[in-house]
């Protein structure tokens, strides 16, 4: 056993990085419990590892009595003295040693499963340090597994978790697949490091900027704000501290190379450089680009803004279910409200009543939840069966209704998609 200690604690020293004074401690203290089992609960019980040899022995300190009434406390002075201490007296404190007979194989069971349980420990602790300091960096990794609708990305020697809600919607992964995520958060748990990792969060969009633009990493350029519906649209807001420097130039690089590649990293997600304005007409029109937008009607108090546009560009705006107008919403800080220029009031709002209507006509659907999923951008019944349910789930009155509105509207949908059938003659 002593050579497969010592030959055990070179290997582990060596490809786990644990020194080999942490593991000998480790397994002295998981000894003295394997010890007190062999001995019994002898008083001041230690146990010695030497390094060289691997030898285990184990000592106890015992008090000198005349009379021993407690073997495991107490020793009397003719042993005390026939085992090393010639000069011992009654109430003197010596050390002897009391290693059993079968230690050795007792030693060698305790030492494995104490290794085992070190090494997890350390392993864990080596984890928590290298990542601790990197939330917000962008890391590859491997898809090794499936948790339910969680994906389980190896990292070198680490475990990290991508939850389903830090998902890409439209990404798909196969086990084996190279992904690149950023670090979101990492925590030391009971059961080890947690690190999530996410390819849904706009901090990851705005890594791959910074990775990708030069100008960003030294700050010649600053990111204002950025927006993201994973999957579909990001919009990021840059300024550029040096006059000399155009940022949406430096972002989308010679023949767009720069965006190219984070669109690509993006799977296709269209992305939308926007030239941050402290005027707040600028920069919403830069943001909701490209529809042409008219007067603006500004409520300084409220952070509100009212915009008319031309009746053919409100579509464009507004974006499909509402995307552009909530991202432009999300990335300024401000609420829009989009309106048709030079259109009788009663005129929109018998285009809004229509499209109310329609959406109340659908079994499930009531008048005042139709209303709400028009306001909030869905103007027809293709619309809502096509969008997501957390998107209907955040529309105020509507929420707790959304997944029953959402199957109604996709039920109707395929009810008049559906051929109808030809009525037979009787013969």
């Amino acid at each position: 056993m002593n050579a497969d200690l010592i030959t055990v604690l070179e290997l582990w020293e060596k490809e786990k990085g644990i020194q080999r004074e942490v593991l000998l401690s480790a397994i002295q203290e998981a000894l003295v419990a394997a010890a007190k089992k062999s001995v019994g609960p002898a008083r001041q019980l230690r146990v010695h590892v030497d390094p060289k040899t691997g030898s285990t022995r184990a000592w106890a300190t015992l008090v000198v009595t005349e009379k021993v009434l407690s073997r495991h406390d107490q020793i009397s002075v003719f042993d005390a003295r026939r085992q090393g201490h010639p000069e011992a007296k009654v109430g003197d404190e010596v050390e002897v040693e009391v290693t059993p007979r079968d230690f050795g194989r007792i030693a060698a069971q305790s030492a494995k499963h104490t290794l085992l349980e070190l090494v997890r420990k350390q392993e864990r602790g080596v984890i928590f340090d290298e990542f601790k300091d990197r939330v917000g960096e962008i890391v590859p990794g491997t898809v090794r597994r499936f948790e339910r609708s969680d994906v389980i990305v190896e990292m070198g020697k680490a475990e990290a978790i991508m939850p389903n809600r830090e998902r890409v919607p439209i990404e798909e992964y196969q086990i084996g697949d190279r992904v690149r995520c950023l670090i979101k958060s990492v925590e030391n748990t009971s059961r080890g490091p947690e690190i999530i990792l996410s390819r849904a969060a706009p901090e990851f969009v705005l890594e791959l900027f910074r990775l990708e633009v030069s100008e960003i990493a030294d700050r010649t350029i600053e990111v204002k704000g950025i927006a993201r519906d994973p999957g579909f649209r990001t919009k990021l807001a840059v300024f550029s501290r040096d006059p000399k420097v155009d940022p949406v130039g430096a972002c989308v690089g010679l023949r767009g190379q720069r965006v190219k590649n984070i669109v690509r990293e993006l799977n296709g997600e269209k992305v939308d450089i926007i030239p941050w304005s402290p005027d707040i007409r600028q920069f919403i029109t830069e943001a909701l680009k490209p529809a042409r937008l008219r007067n603006f009607q500004i409520d300084e108090a409220n952070r509100r803004v009212t915009v008319q546009c031309p009746a053919d560009q409100l579509s464009i705006a507004i974006g499909k279910k509402g995307q552009n107008t909530k991202l432009t919403e999300r990335i300024t800080g401000w609420h829009i409200s989009i309106m048709p220029e030079n259109e009788p009031a009663n005129a929109f709002e018998a285009q809004v009543q229509h499209a109310v209507d329609e959406l109340a006509h659908v079994p499930g659907i009531d008048p005042l939840q139709a209303r709400s999923l028009v306001n909030a951008g869905f103007h027809s019944l293709e619309e809502l069966a096509t969008a997501d349910l957390p998107d209907i789930e955040a529309i105020p009155g509507v929420g707790p209704s959304a997944s029953i509105i959402l199957e109604a509207a996709r039920g109707e949908m395929a009810r008049r998609a559906a051929p109808a059938t030809p009525i037979q003659a009787n013969p």
